[in-house]
């Protein structure tokens, strides 16, 4: 009879993996059970080789994406709160620039794509909340602009930690989301102040030349 896996073993290679991307270390089967005890075999065990486990890396990045965007603090500016989750977004993103690109590797299947779509409906949902409080117009289709406004954020963020833009790029976000939301229906000057106090919560710090 099979002896049953550990989950904590799993979660351990799982977070090793991740901090040698972070580190820019070769992330192989011998570098990732070297030192642990562990032989090669295992990972084939709790992955079924190198693909399951880039998978599963896949799927801890889009977590704790999740997570990040969950922990937005809530206030009485709707536009204000969704332009923060996406500061949230790029600065998760810029603190684990190697992991970010391994999201988006559509070459390696994720355990739960409905996780991953989670991430997009947090900003579907503050969408919903700020056209509920009159920002939007009424015929709104909120998946769309929510999508519109993943798409300047993603966009950025990955031509920035990929190397053609600066980190100064980032200023280009405000203005754009500006342009987006008030084209949707809300007040421009109102929608300023909103984008401006929003975006102000990105933390670029972690960046790396």
């Amino acid at each position: 009879m099979p002896r049953p896996k550990d989950p904590e073993i799993r979660t351990m290679l799982i977070a090793r993996a991740a901090h040698m991307l972070r580190v820019r270390e070769p992330v192989t089967l011998r570098s990732l059970v070297a030192g642990t005890g562990m032989s090669t075999m295992t990972v084939y065990t709790y992955f079924g080789g190198m693909d399951g486990l880039w998978g599963a890396l896949r799927q801890e990045g889009f977590r704790h994406l999740a997570d990040r965007l969950q922990r937005v603090a809530r206030t009485d500016d709707p536009v204000r709160d969704l332009t923060a989750m996406g500061a949230a977004y790029v600065s998760t993103a810029v603190a684990s620039p190697d992991l970010y690109r391994v999201m988006f590797d559509d070459g390696f299947k994720l355990e739960d794509p409905a996780q991953a779509d989670e991430t997009l409906f947090h900003l579907v949902h503050a969408i919903d909340r700020a056209k509920g409080d009159g920002r939007f117009r009424s015929e709104v289709d909120v998946l769309g602009l929510a999508t519109q406004s993943w798409a300047i954020g993603h966009g950025l963020t990955s031509l920035i930690i990929t190397g053609p833009l600066p980190i100064e790029a980032f200023a280009h976000a405000a203005p754009m989301l500006t342009a987006l939301y008030v084209s949707n229906g809300d007040e421009p000057e109102r929608c300023r102040r909103s984008v401006m106090l929003g975006w102000s919560e990105i933390d670029t710090s972690s960046v790396r030349a």
